[in-house]
């Protein structure tokens, strides 16, 4: 398999089409070619006049750890090159960054999961190239959790740098196809190249969607594996909660939940007792941590870590939204007054519920909090989104 980047740099006439013009590159620290030299450094030695960089949430060098942590403009040591902060002062490039290039090589592996805010990076450079008559090429890269589509159509209204736009939470597309369905719902007028990748093949075993043979990288400073962005759809819904996703420990966002008060083998029985398939296509793990940072720090937690890997992993069985929520359902049904929903800050929304935004929306929390609702009403609602999202990008899906 090769990725955008590979095939650029492989294809004369692709470079041909950058010489002698100004070119930005938007990447982090898994923008690697096939042999692990950075983006950056593979395009300059390949005589590519990169004039700027940017860098997504976590910088690019993916150092910042947590959410709501900037990272601040600076100049390149090597290339003298200035680096763009897309998560400091500003979201979307300003007018004094877009000038810096004719052509944004957008380079971001992502997770492929909505609130995952390289998705909502590619639209607003989508929407700011659009007005400063700019172009966007996106060299593609696989979407590691696949095909599969899951959850609830965010509601218009809802939107936030963690929910672009009406879509899943987790959408199966790679970054080459949102821009062409960004493009599309929004209506706009810009000139937007996809470098595809090569021999992707997201529905065969080799690892549905992320090639065994492929080095795993971390975008960001938690997603540690492919066992993380298998769950990642799901597990990020904890950051809207009291409960700990396991940052401060090893294995962060591979975890249904972690808490000292809760007892983590019981809710499994009642998870069970509710809605067995939706613990299909995983191992589930009762297992204890102590996170050294983040919620909980320094309490003995009760917790239960998810296996999507290795014999216990069935792609088309597993469903880590479904899986989640019904986690979320079990606890509040066996502690009906427990403080499950986060009250702070959340990606700088301040008056909206952090689970609300995440989901973008109240039903999820909604469906949590009615004793009466059942998995069945949560699925029929749920399904009808996910129809109607699988038909809205049908046209738009290049592998």
């Amino acid at each position: 398999m090769k990725t955008g980047i590979d095939r650029l740099l492989a294809d004369p006439e692709l470079l041909r089409q950058l010489h002698g013009r100004r070119v930005a590159l938007i990447a982090h620290p898994a923008s690697v070619t096939a042999d692990l030299t950075h983006s950056l450094d593979a395009l300059i030695a390949a005589g590519v006049q990169i004039n700027s960089a940017f860098g997504p949430q976590h910088g690019l060098k993916g150092d910042k750890q947590d959410n709501m942590v900037e990272t601040a403009d600076e100049m390149d040591p090597r290339y003298g090159i200035p680096i763009f902060s897309l998560y400091g002062e500003v979201r979307r490039p300003s007018g004094q960054m877009m000038s810096s290039a004719d052509v944004f090589l957008f380079d971001l592996q992502d997770l492929g999961c909505r609130i995952y805010t390289f998705v909502t990076t590619l639209l607003y450079l989508l929407e700011e190239a659009a007005k400063a008559g700019k172009e966007v090429w996106v060299l593609d890269r696989p979407n590691p959790a696949g095909r599969p589509v899951e959850g609830l159509l965010l509601v218009p209204g809802q939107e936030s740098f963690v929910g672009a736009a009406p879509m899943p939470m987790r959408h199966g597309l790679t970054m080459g196809e949102m821009g062409h369905w960004f493009i599309a719902h929004f209506g706009l007028d810009v000139a937007y190249k996809v470098v595809a990748m090569e021999g992707w093949r997201p529905d065969e075993a080799d690892g549905f969607g992320w090639p065994a043979s492929r080095v795993w990288i971390n975008p960001s400073p938690n997603a540690a594996n492919i066992n993380m962005a298998r769950c990642y759809a799901g597990t990020v819904m904890l950051e809207g909660t009291t409960l700990s996703e396991g940052r401060g420990t090893t294995r962060p966002l591979e975890v249904l939940f972690g808490a000292p008060d809760i007892d983590a083998g019981g809710v499994l029985k009642v998870m069970r007792k509710l809605e067995p398939e939706w613990l299909a296509g995983a191992a589930i793990r009762e297992c204890w941590f102590e996170p050294t940072f983040h919620k909980h720090a320094g309490k003995l937690c009760n917790a239960l870590m998810i296996h999507a890997e290795n014999t216990f992993y069935s792609h088309h069985a597993f469903k880590p939204w479904r899986l989640q929520a019904l986690a979320f359902k079990a606890i509040r049904l066996l502690y009906p007054d427990y403080p499950l929903w986060r009250d702070f800050p959340y990606e700088y929304e301040l008056s909206r519920l952090a689970i609300d935004v995440i989901n973008g929306g109240p039903a999820l929390r909604e469906w949590v909090d009615d004793p009466v609702a059942t998995p069945h009403d949560l699925d029929v609602m749920t399904s009808t989104d996910e129809a109607a999202w699988v038909a809205a990008v049908r046209d738009h899906l290049l592998y």
